[in-house]
């Protein structure tokens, strides 16, 4: 093979015209080297120039890689290619790991404090004797009071910041203070959701005692839910908490930043939506006709799509799901709602082949159980602010920013 091509070769290489090959070699992209046979020492400039073949292909695998990487950016923000590593948690297969355990084992018998000392690689003691979060029982109490009557996310979104102003180590970088703030994040943002007083009691069973919930079974399909809910890997909220985390920020100012992206109605949010499809699917004539109408004025479009059904990660089904809604089915009251939940769902999945989603099986909890309403949402977040605090560690432990570049497509100063 010759070590260098003619311009007719180089530019065929590089898919390009003469005249911009040209344009290359002027701009110091290439470089150019007489003919052998042109160089005849008149003066004259040689009619032909050589181009060395491995600077040549060099270039052509820089374009095309600059190609790919437009390509792979559009795909990276649409459930493609990964963006960065993580050690915490797996999707593959149609099953979730966390750290290595499948997720879906552990949701059988651990708690969700078992989960934080998986996920954040640190003893059970740990997260169990945390120091108390040192606010005052009478300044949370006022806090609660003058935001009852809001949305637990609402709530908490103001709770959070507020919280974290009273916190004298909410700074401090090292390890044990980290994972003693963590814990005190948990424990104040269950708080701040459910309306009550900070608690070192396990999460589930606080939950069950805030909506009044007295059968143990029933309790602990609470706890399972908090586990399956602890992470799903670098979704929205969860790269929203490693951004700002990689800016230097705290816990609490990070997870205020996760709470608010997960609940967009796209991400945490959609429970409320599946609260909603239960109420109008329970007062619908023929079942089948509503989700026939529903989905042929569906608001997204081209691509039919109820909340609470089809998850792009598990197109064999959601696995989280399967196990919630088999617990639901076996501990629900014989007057509760169980029998139009089943019947929503496998009326969906003979109209779309879709099959029920964590969303779906969060919100069939709310309703079978009569939790109060936006429970559904509680149970995610609550859970999910344990994953946000294991990919704000890493990303400490990682140190860089995250600061991904944009690929303009606009105009120019010179266009009309």
């Amino acid at each position: 093979m010759s070590s260098y091509m003619t311009a007719a070769e180089a530019a065929a290489a590089l898919g390009i015209s003469r005249p911009t090959l040209y344009a290359y070699v002027s701009r110091g992209m290439l470089s150019s080297v007489p003919a052998a046979d042109d160089a005849n020492g008149s003066g004259h400039r040689p009619q032909s120039r050589r181009y060395a073949a491995a600077e040549v292909r060099r270039l052509a695998r820089r374009k095309a890689d600059g190609k790919r990487a437009g390509k792979v950016a559009q795909k990276v923000l649409d459930w493609g290619v990964p963006v960065l590593e993580s050690s915490i948690t797996l999707i593959a297969d149609g099953k979730l790991f966390y750290r290595g355990q499948d997720a879906i084992a552990l949701a059988r018998h651990a708690s969700l404090e078992d989960i934080a000392t998986l996920l954040w690689e640190c003893t059970p003691r740990r997260v169990l004797e945390a120091n108390a979060a040192p606010i005052a029982v009478a300044q949370w109490s006022a806090w609660l009071k003058l935001w009852s009557a809001h949305s637990p996310l609402e709530r908490a979104l103001v709770l959070l910041p507020s919280a974290a102003a009273q916190m004298p180590r909410i700074w401090a970088q090292g390890r044990d203070a980290q994972l003693e703030t963590g814990t005190q994040l948990m424990r104040l943002l269950a708080a701040a959701l459910v309306c009550a007083a900070p608690s070192s009691e396990p999460l589930h069973r606080q939950l069950a005692h805030a909506w009044g919930v007295r059968s143990r079974a029933q309790a602990e399909l609470l706890r399972a839910a908090l586990v399956l809910s602890a992470d799903h890997e670098l979704n929205a909220s969860a790269f929203t908490v490693r951004c700002i985390a990689s800016t230097g920020m705290h816990l609490f100012g990070a997870a205020a930043g996760g709470l608010a992206a997960l609940g967009g109605p796209s991400h945490g949010g959609e429970t409320t939506r599946v609260a909603a499809l239960f109420d109008e699917a329970a007062h619908a004539d023929a079942l089948h006709r509503y989700l026939a109408q529903r989905l042929a004025a569906d608001e997204f479009g081209a691509t039919p799509k109820l909340p609470g059904f089809g998850h792009p990660l598990y197109p064999d089904g959601d696995p989280r799901a399967r196990l919630l809604l088999d617990m639901l089915a076996q501990h629900a009251s014989t007057r509760s709602p169980m029998d139009e939940v089943d019947a929503l769902a496998h009326a969906v999945a003979e109209t779309t082949g879709a099959r029920p989603t964590l969303d779906y099986a969060l919100a069939a909890i709310e309703r079978v159980l009569a939790l109060p309403r936006g429970a559904a949402f509680t149970l995610f977040a609550a859970a999910r602010v344990t994953g946000w605090i294991a990919h704000a560690l890493e990303q400490n432990a990682d140190g860089r920013l995250i600061r991904p570049r944009a690929r303009y497509v606009g105009k120019f100063g010179d266009e009309r």
